[in-house]
């Protein structure tokens, strides 16, 4: 399961779960070297170990480094994945919604190393996907914006109904084009909540990706600004 800590990973993590047809062996996340955070989400690697310890699905992290180069963090990538196929691992789990171009992208690599990936919240309705994850009883807090679609003020939100009416008609409910990112704390994946403090806020900008950076935020447009809060 390639596992972002954010509410999409969680749903889609729930789905599989459900269905009862795989066999997860991992969550899969990618860390920055230099600040042990959860790449882009900004969340702390510990938070991150305790999260994966109250799921009960081992934990195996891909260190990367900080503002890594694509050939940087393909090679981070081949790498990281290299023990779970040699357990014999087949199936690659993502939550994407709808980015056609990250779809294509993650199956054109997955290729590489013989492996299938699964979508299971695949062109479902963002609306409706959200709306069913509050229902389930997931709680997730707001860890990160992008800086011209949400002001600092979305960062520290529990996802709720009020927040769905909050939020800009230009901005997906999911946060799928990168507009926000989240840190999943409670829900039906979990043996028990993840207790946390909120720390400060900050502003965090970053040079526009060139063709060969990767755009963690999987938007595909360069935006260099973002919100963040601390979880401690």
């Amino acid at each position: 399961m390639n596992w972002s800590g954010g509410k999409d990973s969680s749903l889609a993590l729930h789905t599989i779960l459900s269905e009862q047809l795989y066999d997860v062996k991992a969550l899969v996340t990618t860390v920055n070297a230099q600040h042990r955070r959860i790449s882009m989400h900004g969340v702390r690697e510990s938070l991150l170990e305790q999260q994966a310890e109250a799921i009960g699905i081992p934990l195996h992290k891909i260190i990367v480094p900080d503002s890594p180069s694509m050939s940087d963090y393909e090679a981070a990538m081949a790498n990281g994945l290299k023990p779970l196929l040699d357990q014999g691992v087949s199936h690659s789990i993502f939550g994407d919604i709808f980015l056609e171009d990250l779809r294509q992208y993650r199956e054109n690599k997955l290729k590489e190393f013989s492996l299938t990936g699964i979508f299971p919240l695949w062109k479902k309705d963002t609306k409706a996907l959200v709306e069913n994850f509050i229902d389930l009883g997931f709680k997730t807090i707001v860890v990160c914006t992008q800086a011209d679609k949400l002001d600092s003020s979305f960062t520290g939100r529990v996802i709720d109904r009020d927040f769905l009416k909050d939020l800009p008609a230009d901005v997906d409910p999911c946060g799928e084009n990168g507009e926000f990112h989240t840190f999943v704390f409670d829900g039906p994946i979990f043996r028990q909540p993840v207790p946390f403090t909120i720390g400060e806020r900050v502003f965090r900008s970053y040079p526009a990706p060139s063709s060969d950076s990767d755009d963690t935020c999987g938007s595909g447009k360069g935006v260099s600004g973002f919100h963040y809060i601390d979880l401690i």
